[in-house]
């Protein structure tokens, strides 16, 4: 499902207009803003942004019910580096299991999980094309 959701408020200068300082930083935080929204609205709620431990980090975790989501976000601006499905390597998906085994560790949890990527995608112009969430986009354990 695509969505168009306008998360620009006055203060904040559009992802795409180029004159963003360390614009790649931005542009993913805003991306991750865009696909949080978009995960509240689907009716799920959110437990953490950007969960750290020393292994790395979750942008987004998610409940729905008794399931926990451990959320990628890809946020691309343009093709030039592929669609922001591409940028889930075999690598990320591996760390990203890692991760989200060590946040069920600390937590206690012993829950149904999975990981979820929620792909963020803009013109050059810095128009939102699409915010897709891909549900199980991390299989293997």
């Amino acid at each position: 499902m695509t969505a168009v959701i306008n998360m620009t408020s006055g203060n904040e200068r559009n992802p795409g207009d180029g004159r963003l300082p360390d614009g790649r930083k931005k542009l993913g935080a805003w991306g991750e803003r865009v696909a949080a929204t978009h995960l509240e609205s689907q009716g799920y709620r959110l437990i953490a942004r950007n969960w750290r431990c020393r292994h790395g980090e979750i942008d987004l975790i998610a409940q729905a019910g008794e399931l926990v989501l451990f959320v990628e976000v890809k946020t691309r601006r343009g093709r030039d580096m592929g669609a922001p499905e591409e940028g889930l390597t075999p690598a990320k998906s591996r760390k990203l299991i890692a991760l989200a085994e060590t946040y069920m560790a600390e937590h206690d949890l012993d829950a149904d999980w999975r990981i979820d990527l929620v792909a963020v995608e803009l013109d050059k112009s810095g128009k939102l094309l699409r915010c897709e969430h891909i549900p199980d986009a991390v299989l293997g354990w």
